[in-house]
């Protein structure tokens, strides 16, 4: 089965219990995206999907699973995909949205993943400590970091059981040899649940909007051996850089360019050595600790290596 019938199949799967949809018409019209308008698989199939929701009058979290399989929380590296988890609620955090019904941390024998449940979807709260068979939750994706959503289709089972939770944090120490595009000031979705980053001011799933600004840093750290590709979020970009998001702002105002705040990182952070403590999501490690070192480290030597990557 070709890429786009798979994937036509599993929409026409999605749909089937809202609308009467046919597998060859999903994928012409994948088929259409992807051939005439050169429109990326997986655009296309958002595309796809939001005009079948429009046509059922659905919300996306009102969908059905969709070929939802058991996962492991660190197997989860793609986005918006349905799965079933069995998880213990490891931490739970204050919302920091009127929206957000809960927040926090859930684990299980790979490692750790943020959850996050809306107030909207009206589920029963999960407790902390307790491990629950979470069934038909979406995946979502921010800075590197994957979570799930759960939703108004999720199920959830509390399980008289424990989990012993895997840790999944690495600890790297290297130079920082790179700080590559889509680095400093940039501008995400402001949508409910969306935190993608904008591309010319558009989200590849909710168009021309008006984004919100935040800081970050996709820094390539050599260790001596191998690199490893690292997301500061913005609070670690404002540990690493000192420079906070206000303060980037108004530096990009003042110059009326953005990348002004990124140049400046790079002059400051490119060469230094760090110890970068986090977890690994795909082929990204999420720094949740930074030690700037006082490592030997040859200057052109580094600089010379970031040109060549």
């Amino acid at each position: 089965m070709s890429d786009l019938r798979t994937h036509a199949a599993e929409i026409a799967e999605q749909f089937s219990d809202h609308l009467d949809v046919d597998e060859d018409d999903v994928e012409e019209r994948l088929q259409n995206l992807v051939d005439e308008y050169r429109v990326p698989v997986d655009e296309a199939r958002r595309s796809v999907v939001n005009s079948y929701l429009d046509e059922a009058g659905l919300e996306r979290d009102e969908l059905g699973r969709g070929g939802a399989e058991e996962t492991l929380l660190a197997d989860i590296d793609e986005d918006e995909q349905w799965v079933d988890v069995t998880a213990k609620v490891v931490d739970l955090w204050d919302p920091r949205s009127d929206s957000i019904s809960q927040v926090g941390l859930l684990g299980d024998e790979s490692g750790t993943l943020k959850f996050v449940s809306f107030k909207t979807s009206e589920l029963p709260e999960l407790d902390e400590g307790a491990v629950y068979e979470l069934g038909n939750v979406v995946t979502d994706e921010y800075q590197g970091n994957f979570s799930v959503k759960l939703n108004r289709t999720t199920t959830i089972e509390e399980l008289d059981e424990d989990i012993e939770v895997g840790d999944d944090d690495v600890t790297i120490e290297g130079a920082l040899v790179d700080i590559q595009s889509g680095s400093g000031l940039i501008k995400r979705c402001p949508e409910e649940g969306c935190t993608r980053v904008l591309q010319n001011g558009r989200c590849n799933e909710h168009g021309n909007v008006e984004g919100e600004f935040d800081l970050r840093i996709k820094g390539v750290v050599d260790d001596g051996n191998e690199v490893h590709d690292v997301i500061f979020n913005k609070e670690m970009t404002e540990e690493l850089t000192g420079i906070s998001l206000e303060e980037a702002k108004q530096m990009a105002m003042d110059a009326l360019d953005t990348t002004i705040v990124v140049d400046e990182m790079r002059d400051d952070l490119v060469g230094v050595y760090y110890r970068v403590t986090g977890p690994t999501f795909g082929r990204y490690v999420l720094a949740d600790e930074t030690e700037r070192l006082t490592g030997p480290a040859d200057a052109e030597a580094v600089l010379i290596k970031a040109r060549s990557i």
